[in-house]
């Protein structure tokens, strides 16, 4: 366990070799955060003040973005044994919350280490892939180097986002970063679209887990919420009223408290 107050950024190596960046702040018990498609580690800036002083906060840079390396080969094997490697490195019991693609990664991560002691999963995306239609769209507007409109796309589209809230995004000092990134988008709407989510493979799994389900948010990431927290044994849906697949930037206040109340439960 950590107590440092500033945030001091730390590396791994991930099973395929590839340089996997966090950066670890707060004081308290041990959670990881992983981001969701487009962001990186400073995602999470609006609630850091709220949970430094409760728990040690280790924001990754998932491979591809910020400080962390990338391979050509890339694959959902690769992302979710970055995540086990993080976890790893940082040391048992670790809690992890994770966000849309992340919250995916995580809760693939839970079954490759035993590191992971909680488990908040934010409407991770399984059975949820964009139409073909809209993929193609993805990669013209990155290939055309449009990466600024490839990110907004993705946000409306998939996402679920209001153009008031891209606005708000646009606004915050990560957007360069998330247009920078913006071709793993294309790659991990190809994993959404080939992902087979089994809930046999979860059945024995007894790791406690938190689901956050944005009222607001599609249909489509309801019911994979849902669906999710049915395979998992140990678990609970925690509705976000009124709120859709960002609620950390709408109230991260709520957010915070939902992740605290559940990583503190003795």
């Amino acid at each position: 366990m950590s107590t440092t107050t500033a945030p001091t950024q730390r590396t791994t190596t991930s099973a395929d070799g590839t340089r996997i960046a966090w950066w670890t702040s707060g004081t308290g018990p041990d959670l990881l955060m992983v981001h969701g498609t487009t962001a990186d580690h400073t995602r999470w800036e609006a609630m850091l003040p709220l949970l430094e002083p409760r728990v040690t906060v280790h924001a990754m840079d998932r491979r591809g973005r910020g400080a962390s390396g990338d391979r050509a080969d890339f694959s959902l094997e690769r992302e979710v044994e970055d995540v086990a490697a993080v976890a790893e490195a940082i040391g048992a019991p670790v809690h992890v919350f994770g966000h849309s693609q992340g919250a995916l990664y995580s809760l693939e991560a839970s079954t490759l280490t035993t590191a992971i002691g909680r488990l908040v999963l934010y409407e991770p995306p399984v059975g949820v892939a964009a139409p073909p239609e809209t993929r193609r769209q993805l990669a013209a507007l990155v290939s055309a180097g449009r990466r600024d409109e490839a990110v907004a796309y993705f946000l409306v589209e998939l996402a679920g986002l209001t153009p008031e809230q891209v606005e708000q995004s646009r606004s915050l000092p990560s957007w360069a970063g998330r247009v920078a990134a913006a071709h793993t988008i294309v790659r991990e709407e190809e994993i959404c679209a080939t992902y087979r989510f089994d809930p046999s493979r979860f059945s024995g799994s007894g790791t406690p887990a938190l689901l956050l389900d944005g009222t607001a948010s599609p249909a489509a990431l309801r019911a994979a919420t849902a669906r999710v927290a049915q395979a998992l044994p140990n678990s609970q849906v925690v509705p976000l009223v009124g709120h859709g697949h960002v609620a950390m930037l709408a109230d991260p206040g709520l957010v915070a408290e939902e992740i605290l109340g559940f990583v503190e439960r003795t």
